[in-house]
């Protein structure tokens, strides 16, 4: 079955797995402690909320992204570790656990919210259109990616 966070149910599993990570879970990959994954997924869910806005690609890099979408949509295949990501959205600063933990639930919320009223973003910088189905797809994956990355 494809998770999405159009389903209840997945939501509160993604919420779940967020409450049992800590400022001390060891990652199996990557350079980002806990705090600052939670910041980066606060930030990509910002993109979707047009609060932060990518940088252009080009064609090359348009094309792979729309077609890595597309395999995802299609198989169902997650984010293999150590993927590059816009600058705008790492957080290379330490932060604190709890804060920022906080900041993104309260941007999830505001998600969800927009994405039941499907008021996000339509053209993203690397994945091209986008509908209310993609963005809650991706950013199930997305987030999933990053707890999987933290053990939990």
């Amino acid at each position: 079955m494809r998770r999405s966070l159009s389903n209840p149910e997945d939501v509160s599993e993604l919420k779940r797995r967020l409450n049992q990570l800590n400022e001390h879970s060891p990652r199996k990959w990557g350079r980002m402690s806990s705090a600052q994954m939670v910041g980066h997924c606060d930030k990509i869910l910002q993109v979707g909320l047009t609060k932060i806005v990518l940088p252009e690609t080009n064609l090359v890099f348009k094309t792979v992204g729309i077609c890595t979408k597309l395999t995802m949509k299609v198989c169902n295949h997650g984010i293999p570790p150590n993927m590059p990501t816009f600058e705008v959205v790492k957080l290379k600063e330490n932060c604190n656990f709890e804060s920022t933990k906080a900041d993104f639930l309260a941007t999830f919320e505001e998600f969800l919210s927009s994405l039941q009223a499907d008021t996000l973003l339509r053209r993203h910088a690397l994945f091209g259109e986008m509908t209310s189905c993609d963005w809650a797809f991706l950013q199930y994956k997305h987030i999933n990616h990053h707890l999987k990355q933290f053990g939990v």
